[in-house]
């Protein structure tokens, strides 16, 4: 693999086929497929076989730069302008230094945030502080599974989702979705195969916008209820500025379950911080691991959240925040449309586009000075498209890029679920 002989997604012999070639043992060979599985190099697909990660855990690159003056819709970043002012309210802020030993957790952020968590519905006996959305999930995950465990994904998904699967040595397994979140047949078929969690954003999905509704919601609960022992953990990533109501699939009755709702899109990505509901046995072993690696996660920045939090005129801020973002957001859809252009965006920053060919596209709008995603990076089953932030997009602008868009399509669409 280092030579780059055996690439992303090839397969391998079976152990005894390899076995036969190299003259070695078949446990010798089976062990050294669980070693690279427990390294997240491979991926074991039971009937299937074994193949090379899509994703194998590698060094970060850098972002590719940008032609002068291209307009950025690729990063997924909030709109800076929306974000509210720290300067004012860290005025006369003089927080008290800490020693090891005290609490985890700054008791104003967990009232505050039980008292989100209620009004939304979901359970909030048990919380915790985590170093963001990706950062909860991740420990969720550590707490309970293990290299070659299966972990069900909404396809499209967040790449770092699909990324931090394969550096944990667990198998995604592709469920589709439409405009209302999971689609409860794939769903099925996931939990048959034996998944032992499943990873949902419940609003803004990334990329598609998709949003959970009361009737699919519902859906999806009582089909659980027949998979008890799946985890379920919910990435509510976007939390108050993602233009859409707070569903949630997990109730008191769920056995293991995470949901984990982030400040970055709404408070600032460089606020490290996100609340972590769960049954208590999660968030026991969660602050178990916690407290032997940062300890905690910084009472400053805690205490800043709960500034931000209980300040009326952030509240304000961010009423107006989820306003502008939504119009935004709808401003493309409707441009798009009135092209004829498909397009799916219910809620959050993103607008997610079927195209035939997703390099032409991306590239031929990149020479029309759009900056836009390619979905190969967010896919593993499902059809091209593209992901345009439109979190900065200003309607003008938007009928100009639908302009540029059409030009550059056939006639032939996709839908999202095909």
């Amino acid at each position: 693999m280092r030579e780059g002989t055996l690439t992303p997604g090839q397969s391998l012999p079976t152990v005894r086929g390899l076995a036969l070639d190299l003259q070695v043992s078949p446990t010798t060979v089976s062990a050294a497929y669980r070693a690279l599985q427990g390294r997240g190099v491979l991926v074991g697909e039971g009937r299937r076989g074994t193949r090379v990660s899509q994703r194998p855990p590698l060094a970060v690159s850098p972002a590719p730069a940008l032609p002068p003056g291209a307009r950025d819709l690729a990063v997924g970043n909030p709109d800076l302008a929306l974000l509210p002012p720290l300067g004012p309210l860290l005025s006369g802020f003089e927080p008290e230094q800490r020693l090891y030993g005290g609490d985890i957790s700054d008791p104003q952020l967990i009232r505050l945030a039980r008292r989100d968590f209620e009004r939304d519905g979901i359970p909030a006996e048990h919380l915790t502080v985590v170093g963001g959305a990706l950062d909860g999930i991740e420990r969720v995950l550590q707490a309970h599974l293990r290299p070659g465990d299966r972990v069900a994904i909404e396809d499209p998904g967040f790449t770092a989702v699909l990324d931090l699967l394969a550096a944990l040595g667990l198998v995604p397994v592709p469920v589709g979705i439409d405009d209302s979140g999971l689609l409860p047949a794939a769903l099925e078929q996931a939990c048959r195969s034996q998944i032992a969690a499943l990873v949902l954003t419940p609003r803004a999905q990334n990329p598609s916008g998709a949003a959970l509704d009361k009737p699919r919601a519902r859906e999806l609960r009582q089909l659980l209820r027949r998979y008890p022992d799946v985890i379920v953990i919910e990435d509510d990533h976007a939390g108050f500025v993602s233009g859409a109501p707070a569903i949630s699939l997990c109730h008191s009755k769920t056995r293991r379950w995470a949901h984990v709702r982030s400040v970055s899109k709404a408070l600032g990505p460089d606020l490290r911080v996100a609340l972590l509901a769960a049954d208590e046995l999660t968030v026991s072993r969660v602050e178990g691991r916690q407290v032997l690696g940062i300890r905690w996660v910084s009472h400053v920045l805690q205490q800043i959240v709960v500034r931000l939090w209980k300040d009326r005129d952030v509240s304000r801020r961010l009423k107006s925040a989820e306003q502008t973002y939504s119009r935004r957001r709808d401003a493309l859809l409707k441009a798009l449309r009135a092209k004829g252009i498909e397009a799916h965006g219910r809620s959050g920053l993103n607008v997610w586009v079927p195209v035939p060919d997703e390099g032409r596209v991306v590239q031929g709008l990149l020479d029309a000075g759009w900056a836009v995603a390619a979905g190969d990076r967010f896919r593993s089953r499902s059809q091209p498209a593209i992901r345009i932030t439109c979190a900065t997009l200003e309607p003008d602008e938007a009928v100009d890029l639908a302009a540029d868009l059409e030009s550059l399509l056939k006639p032939s669409r996709r839908t999202l679920s095909s």
